[in-house]
């Protein structure tokens, strides 16, 4: 089954263009030239990655992007003109993945995009089900975790956490991203519930819980050592 995308774009020319050379190397594109048609086509259909302008008509991007995020962890990459920093802190904190800002290459969108889609879907191999980092083995179907074959009893929100760091392994996520992704979107307590669950869950890692690491000033991340 081919990589399908969901390309955000409200202008004509480039749409088109990102289309046909995303086709051409061999994905599935779904266009769309506004935030409204983009909801309704993610609404219907399945996609592996989303890339979104940030300024488009009827929904922006950063709205898109949140709306998504209320109901699914698909890879996003936003397509942006807007360089300043705190909008690019403002994407990472509602879920983007990653930025690319225009002008850009097409060979370096393409290369982003299969960094995501490497980095999201680490057992993207035909037949393989079982997520695997360094001595730990997670089967998705029976949510069952184990370390060196012994199985590990987790709570259900140190489970999703560790599912979330081990789908990207490297990437620093803050305690607000966190929260927005294994607690949610109406969560109102505070955000030192995440240091919390880290302690929990790499104690019930015994010596893999190195692996998820303290990133001064930033956040977590989970790192095979």
């Amino acid at each position: 089954m081919n990589t399908r995308i969901l390309l955000a774009e409200d202008n004509d020319n480039l749409r088109e263009v990102l289309t046909d050379y995303l086709e051409d190397q061999g994905y599935e594109v779904d266009s769309a030239e506004n935030g409204i048609l983009a909801w309704e086509a993610f609404q219907e259909h399945h996609y592996d990655l989303i890339l979104l302008d940030i300024m488009m008509p009827e929904m922006d991007g950063f709205e898109l992007c949140k709306n998504i995020r209320r109901q699914e962890d698909v890879p996003i990459l936003f397509l942006t003109a807007r360089v300043q920093e705190q909008d690019q802190l403002y994407g990472y904190r509602i879920g983007a993945d990653d930025y690319i800002v225009k002008p850009f290459s097409l060979p370096v969108l393409l290369a982003k995009c299969k960094v995501i889609l490497d980095r999201r879907n680490p057992c993207a191999t035909a037949g393989v089900n079982i997520l695997e980092a360094g001595g730990i083995k997670i089967n998705p179907d029976t949510r069952q975790v184990f370390c060196d074959e012994n199985e590990v009893s987790l709570q259900a929100l140190d489970y999703e956490m560790l599912c979330y760091f081990m789908h990207n392994p490297g990437r620093i996520f803050t305690r607000e991203q966190l929260l927005l992704k294994i607690w949610g979107y109406d969560y109102e307590g505070n955000d030192r519930s995440v240091d919390t669950h880290i302690k929990k869950l790499r104690k019930a890692l015994g010596k893999y819980g190195t692996y998820i690491k303290t990133v001064v000033k930033a956040g977590y991340k989970f790192e095979v050592s």
